[in-house]
């Protein structure tokens, strides 16, 4: 077994039993397309494979919050299986600054790879895949789906992302619809603007029946 095969294992393991949008599956649709669009952006395989398969390997979400146990994590992991200092440190880079959170605050780092891998992450937020994943976690949080007397917060702070309660909607409008214009790569650009018009196209049919008018 080679060492992205064992860092596959590992994490499937590790993400036995966990949340439906964060877990394991997951993570393999991200490292698939993020292998896709490393070929396409000509980047280093090895750090997007590893850095697509660590990226949630302690999400902060569920770690009360620590932004830092993901990437120490995936870092004893590496150095277990001997992986070079260099790869160990961008990976690590690479899971501080890809979050969606992360960039709603300052930041401090910038490769073609973290390029690849946070648009992977993104493209599996949007479309049917982000819809379904949007609502999991919103069910596993006791969220309602929607409150018409609760707006989207437009404009709204990395904490304040981080401590939102609101309905799942308005992750939508939070989160969820900006995404295409913040995709780095072309690869990602083109794969992002058929999900987004389906999420469009949701949210119109949702607000139809909520009103029952459809």
């Amino acid at each position: 077994m080679d060492k992205i095969e064992q860092t596959a294992a590992y994490v499937k393991l590790s993400l036995d039993g966990a949340e439906a949008g964060h877990d394991w599956w997951h993570i393999y649709r991200v490292w698939q397309t993020a292998k896709t669009i490393a070929v396409k952006e000509q980047a280093d395989i090895e750090v997007v494979e590893y850095a697509a398969l660590l990226h949630d390997i302690a999400d902060s979400k569920f770690n009360n919050g620590d932004e830092e146990i993901g990437p120490q994590k995936a870092g004893d992991f590496l150095r277990s299986i001997s992986v070079n200092e260099d790869t160990i440190h961008h990976v690590q880079q690479i899971i501080r600054y890809m979050s969606f959170k992360a960039s709603l605050g300052n930041v401090r780092f910038q490769s073609k790879e973290l390029d690849v891998v946070q648009d992977a992450d993104r493209l599996d937020a949007i479309g049917a895949m982000g819809i379904a994943r949007a609502f999991s976690y919103g069910g596993y949080k006791q969220r309602g789906f929607y409150d018409p007397e609760i707006l989207p917060n437009t404009n709204i702070t990395k904490e304040e992302y981080k401590n939102s309660n609101a309905p799942t909607i308005n992750h939508f409008y939070e989160k969820l619809l900006l995404l295409k214009d913040k995709m780095n790569t072309a690869a990602g650009k083109e794969l992002a603007i058929k999900r987004h018009q389906f999420m469009e196209m949701f949210l119109e049919q949702f607000y139809g029946e909520w009103e029952g008018r459809i």
